[in-house]
């Protein structure tokens, strides 16, 4: 390991936003935060907003930068690029943004029902061929079932139309609530009513911005969980959109 990445290991340990369980405090149990992060880590009642899979966690920051009455809390299991993010919360003493170190697979140890209001899920590896691995999956959103309010947003922002058309498919065989959906969404009209919130276009991931700087589309899908805590997996067409990924591919493998 290099004396850099150790170096950000090392820095991670002294930031009071950077939450990283060990595997005994997560695996079969529940995390003492869990139920709790409001009064014990914010010291508010403001809603939670996770980043699942934050990476860099430039897009935490961004939102919880936006809307001081919202806590945010990027998630991802990379402590090396969460340092970024981490740090630049501590030094400029952002108290509605934090950073969660661990693998999304033991996320229901860490919330409790109905404690998070809505997830984001954002340039997220989109698991091509293999499905259980998927953020977006039956088995993941049955997790997330277990702490997202009923009526909670989740939001799926990628350049993969590949993951974005899983998903959709994934939503109408499922009967999940769709407020807006888009293979296109710096195409789609800003001033029309059914619009997104002005946040998604202004405020960019590393992946988004690389993606745009080469003209290739961004796709947006917000649904719900509606209540329910099964789901089926899609029979959709793989192989039609197999190669829609490869750009992204390359770029995270030498990210």
């Amino acid at each position: 390991m290099g004396k850099d990445k150790l170096r950000k290991f090392a820095e991670n340990e002294s930031f009071r936003c950077m939450i990283q369980p060990t595997t005994q405090e997560v695996m079969g149990c529940d995390h003492p935060l869990k139920g709790r992060w409001k009064s014990d880590f914010f010291h508010n009642d403001n809603p939670i907003v996770l980043e699942l899979g934050c990476g860099k966690g430039d897009y935490t920051v961004a939102l919880a930068l936006r809307n001081p009455q919202v806590n945010y809390i990027g998630v991802d299991i990379k402590g090396a690029r969460m340092w970024k993010g981490a740090k630049y919360v501590e030094q400029n003493h952002i108290p509605n943004a934090a950073f969660l170190r661990t693998r999304i697979e033991f996320i229901s140890s860490l919330f409790a029902p109905g404690e998070v209001s809505e997830i984001w899920i954002t340039f997220a590896d989109p698991q091509i061929g293999r499905e259980k691995k998927r953020l977006t999956a039956p088995l993941f959103l049955s997790r997330y079932a277990g702490f997202l309010q009923a009526d909670g947003a989740v939001h799926l922002k990628t350049d993969s139309r590949y993951l974005y058309e899983y998903t959709r498919t994934l939503c109408q065989v499922n009967a999940l609530p769709c407020a807006f959906a888009t293979h296109d969404l710096y195409q789609e009209d800003r001033l029309a009513p059914t619009a997104p919130d002005a946040a998604l276009f202004e405020v960019q991931t590393f992946y988004e911005k690389h993606f745009l700087a080469q003209n290739y589309p961004i796709c947006y899908l917000n649904f719900s969980l509606a209540g329910k805590n099964t789901f089926v997996s899609p029979d959709w067409d793989e192989e039609r959109w197999k190669d829609e990924n490869h750009h992204a591919f390359v770029i995270q493998v030498h990210e």
